[in-house]
């Protein structure tokens, strides 16, 4: 059965909204690389079978930019899931799903700087009427906390997580037509899951209570290993290759939508008025960013 573009890419996004919101919800349950490393584990398992084909296919490419894998491994699967569920345990599911949403910003910095990519005037507007977005959330709406940098480091966190999913993407992006997607994806969770191990045993041995299992915790790791991680990485590629990237990028603004919504519902997080004017400029931002006359070009 062949879905819509569109619904899969929303569903992807839901999927992703959610992964903000269960972070949060067990942020008190579960230590973050206990839930990153036990996430990547349980999304190895069920994709393993789906993906082995293709990594015995094309496994002297992946051996041959085995260094390039590596990295999307440690940006990608490692760092970025760890830093997010760090942050959530001193920062609300909202705020980190708006600084997330800055993404596309960070991509068009990145490509700047690494790749020397030109920047459009229209880029450059939105670049900066979305980082005031992103400042005007971390200082909580009170502009003079930024002379005395009184930031919440949960926000701080997520940013470098941010940082680190905009080096992915461009990996990504640069090596689409050379790493298997499949392929790829199977082998960085599983260089993700070796590099997550030792902090994994380090939590064990130094937090007495770095796992509290219960039905919340073995759902939290099942969503999102399986819905966060499987479902949402497939249902997004497919989406992505019925209408392309460039067009399936600006789908990525429904994650802070759905995350605060899911906050709100069942979290009881409030939607301060910081949040909801510093998110409006994070996607002001993006969306300009994105906009030129017959297309989007996000990725």
């Amino acid at each position: 059965m062949r879905f819509h573009p569109s619904l899969l890419l929303v569903l992807a996004t839901l999927l992703w909204g959610g992964n903000f919101v269960i972070g949060r919800a067990v942020s008190d349950q579960i230590a973050p690389f206990s839930l990153a490393f036990l996430r990547w584990c349980t999304a190895f398992i069920i994709f393993a079978p789906i993906a082995y084909p293709h990594v015995k296919r094309e496994w002297r490419t992946l051996w041959h930019h085995k260094w390039i894998v590596l990295l999307m491994a440690f940006t990608g699967v490692a760092a970025f899931n760890t830093l997010v569920y760090i942050g959530l345990h001193y920062t609300t599911s909202i705020n980190a799903s708006l600084m997330n949403s800055s993404t596309p910003i960070m991509i068009y910095l990145l490509s700047f700087l690494l790749l020397r990519e030109r920047l459009a005037i229209n880029q450059i507007i939105g670049t900066l009427i979305s980082l005031a977005g992103v400042t005007f959330i971390i200082a909580k709406g009170n502009i003079s906390s930024l002379a005395s940098l009184n930031f919440n480091k949960g926000d701080m966190i997520v940013l470098i997580a941010v940082m680190c999913w905009s080096l992915y993407s461009l990996l990504v992006k640069k090596y689409a037509t050379k790493l298997h997607g499949q392929a790829n994806f199977l082998v960085t969770i599983a260089l993700g899951i070796i590099m997550l191990l030792p902090f994994f045993i380090y939590e064990q041995f130094t937090m007495p209570h770095a796992i509290t299992w219960s039905v919340s915790t073995v759902s939290a790791i099942g969503y999102v290993g399986i819905f966060a991680s499987i479902i949402a990485f497939l249902s997004w590629n497919s989406g992505v290759i019925q209408i392309g990237a460039n067009r399936a990028g600006i789908f990525l603004n429904f994650i802070p939508v759905f995350a605060t919504l899911f906050a709100v519902l069942f979290l009881n997080e409030q939607l301060a008025g910081f949040q909801l004017l510093g998110g409006i400029a994070v996607i002001t931002g993006v969306l300009l960013c994105n906009y030129q006359k017959n297309r989007y070009a996000l990725k």
